[in-house]
């Protein structure tokens, strides 16, 4: 029997498959009934699924990032698709092909990679120059970047995520930014390269995705302007010159402000030409692969226009 993939489940669809699992909770109902709560996740997408009458057994049978065998019935539910589930089980099924719960292949993050390398490289500004190559060659930063997710549930929220996001910025920076007069583009480039870099430290993504407890705590600004400062430190070190503070103190800033809102978590606003620019683009980018995956995913096949959807305020027109 084919595969049916999350974006192509269907309302009252008889579900009987394997999934990648997350984020499993055994809650209780306003009865005080158990009932195991799940996230199930391939290439395409992940679902919410329920299993009710559940007990400690049923949470203890499998961890996060486990493959499970999952029969039940899809239903649509608030506008969205989740899963009932009658049996829930660890798979030891040899036969999984594990592409199928591969959103980006390694040759396309090589590619992106090898494309984020050639722009920072091509930059003029000598210290970003050294600072860029810092990053590039440190084993650590570089496989938490190919690796992590840009975030859990909105945006490009795969295993390589956050540097598809990353170098989408940087693709657009470096067309937007010279028609600019007065936005230095090398610093827009760095700014767009590490802007989200402390996600690498506040998520986690080896297998299934979640928070780290230093994410919770701290979260990826400032992680970001951690990591930020370890490698400038690195670059006085390796060049034997001393970082300039006033450029230090901009990619900080382009860092802490990004968000673009005290409402949105920014503790600053964006205060120069660059931390704007990037605010825009980072949202830009954000938005619209949001809305991509809510039409890929939409539960309205026949429709042109997706179910209302909460966060943003209103339907999407499909086409």
């Amino acid at each position: 029997m084919p595969r049916r993939f999350v974006n192509q489940l269907a309302d009252g669809e008889s579900v009987d498959q394997v999934f990648l699992a997350s984020e499993k909770q055994l809650r209780t109902n306003r009865n005080g009934n158990y009932y195991l709560q799940l996230r199930l996740s391939d290439k395409t997408g992940s679902v919410t699924s329920m299993l009710w009458n559940a007990n400690e057994k049923h949470y203890e049978s499998f961890n996060n990032g486990d493959y499970v065998h999952v029969k039940g019935t899809s239903q649509v539910y608030n506008g969205g698709m989740q899963v009932l589930a009658k049996e829930v089980s660890k798979s030891n099924d040899d036969s999984i092909d594990e592409e199928d719960f591969v959103t980006l292949a390694e040759a396309s993050i090589d590619k992106m990679v090898a494309r984020a390398s050639e722009l920072l490289r091509g930059m003029s500004n000598v210290h970003l120059q050294n600072l860029a190559e810092c990053f590039l060659l440190s084993e650590d930063l570089m496989a938490g970047l190919r690796a992590a997710p840009a975030g859990i549930k909105n945006h490009h929220a795969y295993h390589g995520g956050l540097l598809e996001h990353v170098l989408s910025l940087m693709e657009v920076a470096a067309l937007v930014g010279p028609h600019y007069e007065g936005v230095d583009v090398d610093v827009l480039l760095m700014g767009a390269f590490i802007h989200d870099i402390g996600k690498i430290r506040e998520l986690t993504y080896s297998p299934d995705l979640g928070y780290s407890d230093s994410g919770q705590l701290l979260g990826h600004l400032v992680q970001g302007v951690s990591i930020l400062d370890q490698m400038i430190g690195e670059t006085e070190k390796q060049s034997g010159e001393t970082f300039p503070e006033d450029l230090a103190n901009h990619l900080r800033h382009m860092i802490v402000s990004h968000h673009g809102s005290y409402e949105f978590g920014s503790p600053k606003l964006p205060m120069t030409l660059e931390a704007i620019t990037l605010h825009q683009l980072d949202n830009l980018d954000a938005k619209l692969n949001s809305v991509k995956q809510l039409i890929e995913e939409d539960v309205n096949k026949d429709s042109s226009w997706t179910v209302y959807n909460p966060a943003m305020g209103r339907k999407f027109f499909k086409g």
